[in-house]
């Protein structure tokens, strides 16, 4: 299956959504596909990545979604994922991913508390 990259904004955050799979075929055709994204992602930013349709990611994969934290992070953004799959859901566990990331279970969830901290840094 192709991996497919389509965004939009919801609130005052951005929302990345991935479909298929991520792995060393196609991780850096992700990376790229990301980048204007998380480059916007600064002071106070948020973007949520919508894991629903990922249904699959290898350590190629992650070695992007590790970039790209550290990138939002570096540009004081905040990113987040929402909406996982139960095996890209236990891949995150075991690589400790989850701890990288915050993890929501509905985009809305994510988004919000996204929103919320733009608003509260611009106070």
């Amino acid at each position: 299956m192709r991996m497919e990259v389509s965004a939009e904004r919801r609130e005052n955050t951005g929302v990345v959504a991935v479909r298929g799979r991520i792995d060393h075929l196609n991780a850096t055709a992700f990376h790229d596909a990301l980048k204007p994204y998380l480059e916007g992602c600064r002071d106070g930013n948020g973007l949520v990545l919508d894991l629903s349709g990922l249904d699959y990611i290898s350590s190629a994969g992650l070695r992007i979604f590790m970039i790209a934290a550290k990138q939002v992070r570096t540009g004081n953004g905040r990113i987040a994922v929402a909406q996982m799959q139960p095996l890209v859901r236990e891949i995150f566990e075991i690589s400790h991913f989850h701890l990288v990331y915050e993890i929501f279970s509905t985009l809305d969830e994510g988004v919000a508390a996204l929103g919320r901290a733009v608003e509260i840094t611009a106070a």
